[in-house]
């Protein structure tokens, strides 16, 4: 009997276990930069626009991505960057928002309610939910990070920016 032909939906579960290098509790699939899969026979195309221009994992996400699928049984594994249409924020799944807050990042807001810097002033903080905070450094470890103080917990804490 001849095995069942793998489907893009396949892909995209499996690359669920493959996981942001800078936030590993997000897959891929979840900070919503795979933006496209297709499947003929034992050859999957991947199409994947980065959170960034120039984003320092690019390597690394290609190969988890590539090695991923070959143990999957795919014999060729082609993967397109573009930039055609950007990557925001808002690709982010619910999934992804809910693993954000509880790896301790606040999750971005809706990039429809990003006016100006002032959305990013007065986030909720991800561990006791106040909105008692304030913005510290709008550049945080990472491009797509900003840190944050809470003065109900006291605790200082990072979110995910709105793009």
């Amino acid at each position: 009997m001849k095995p069942t032909p793998a489907t893009s939906r396949d892909v995209y579960t499996w690359l669920e276990a493959v996981k942001d290098p800078e936030i590993p509790v997000l897959s891929l699939v979840d900070l919503g930069v795979i933006t496209d899969v297709v499947v003929e026979n034992t050859t999957v195309d991947i199409e994947m626009t980065p959170t960034f221009v120039g984003c320092p994992a690019l390597d690394i996400m290609k190969q988890e991505i590539t090695e991923t699928l070959l143990q999957r049984g795919m014999t060729e594994v082609r993967i397109v960057v573009n930039f055609r249409d950007p990557w925001s924020s808002d690709k982010i799944s619910e999934k992804g928002r809910r693993a954000l807050k509880e790896f301790g990042l606040a999750p971005p807001l809706p990039a429809k309610v990003f006016t100006d810097l002032e959305v990013l002033e007065h986030v909720s903080c991800p561990r006791c939910e106040g909105t008692n905070t304030t913005l510290k450094n709008v550049f945080g470890p990472t491009l797509c990070r900003s840190i944050h103080y809470c003065f109900d917990c006291q605790e200082s804490f990072e979110q995910f920016k709105p793009l």
